[in-house]
């Protein structure tokens, strides 16, 4: 079985923020196509019956789970080309995909974007996720799977009323499927790694171990054991921006979480390094659209 490097896993979950559509329950008929969006992630729970992929799903690893035993195998592409109760499904887009039911089926659908355009998740997955036994791997994040969605929405309206605990929902499940899927030996040797260069992912490692210091160019090219000028170039050309984006970018998604979890605008400038609220408040609002401030209250489950 493959290891995953946990720190960086976990450096790449923390950073997802979302926007989700409405989740919704989707009954399908034996024989019935589903189209799914190529502009966005869809993720796809089956909570009965089966379905099968176009293009098909064959060519991804899975994961063979029989209830309750140890340890887990992974199977080899073709195994098996559908999916069944239990089991989850994430669609990262790109080209056309279709489920066809093999048999009555009902499914969850949510579909889902980046909040962040320019997050690494999608170039570090394939295009697309299988992870068959996922009520057996996470049991709970099955659970909450079985109990989102709606079947209609116009006579269910209310259940759809509150976008905090959809997003934090839907960002539980997609992200145990993720872990699901790295952690039980589907990844490659490696993953995730953002440059695919040891020097680098040590310099990136350290940005997210600490983004709240003072991180120059030279500091950054120290620690990557490079000159400056090769440092900058390197980086720039391994992971598509320039060493202080990349510092601001980890900032301000490290500075979300910390207001979703209630802490003040003041704290999360100064444990990230900036100098005032008012320059950290310029920062955020360029990279989001919003004040820290009007995050914080859209987002907390704190009251402000």
């Amino acid at each position: 079985m493959v290891t995953v490097d946990a720190d960086a896993l976990s450096h790449v979950l923390g950073a997802v923020d979302l926007r989700v559509g409405v989740a919704r329950r989707t009954q399908l008929t034996t024989g019935a196509l589903l189209p799914l969006a190529t502009d966005r992630i869809t993720l796809v729970y089956v909570t009965a019956g089966s379905v099968s992929g176009h293009p098909p799903l064959g060519s991804g690893c899975r994961l063979d789970v029989a209830a309750g035993s140890q340890p887990l195998t992974v199977t080899q592409p073709g195994h098996r080309d559908h999916l069944v109760s239990g089991d989850a499904f994430l669609l990262l887009g790109g080209e056309p995909f279709a489920l066809e039911a093999d048999a009555d089926t009902e499914l969850l659908v949510v579909d889902i974007e980046l909040a962040d355009a320019t997050s690494p998740l999608p170039a570090l997955l394939p295009p697309f996720l299988v992870v068959t036994g996922f009520d057996e791997l996470e049991p709970a994040a099955a659970a909450l799977a079985e109990n989102m969605g709606i079947v209609d929405p116009i006579t269910c309206a209310t259940r759809q009323g509150d976008p905090l605990i959809c997003r934090m929902m839907a960002t539980t499940v997609l992200l145990s499927v993720i872990r699901a899927w790295a952690a039980n030996g589907c990844a490659p040797a490696g993953w995730p790694s953002v440059s695919n260069d040891p020097f680098l992912d040590r310099v990136v490692e350290a940005i997210h171990e600490q983004p709240g210091r003072d991180w120059t160019v030279e500091r950054l090219a120290a620690v990557g054991a490079m000159s400056r000028s090769a440092f900058a170039e390197r980086f720039r050309a391994a992971v598509g921006r320039s060493p202080a984006d990349y510092v601001t970018e980890v900032r301000i998604d490290t500075a979300k979480r910390l207001l979703d979890a209630g802490r003040t605008v003041s704290e999360v400038s100064r444990e990230l390094g900036y100098a005032s609220d008012e320059g950290f408040s310029r920062a955020f609002r360029r990279r989001t659209g919003m004040t820290p401030s009007s995050w914080r209250a859209a987002h907390t489950l704190v009251p402000a």
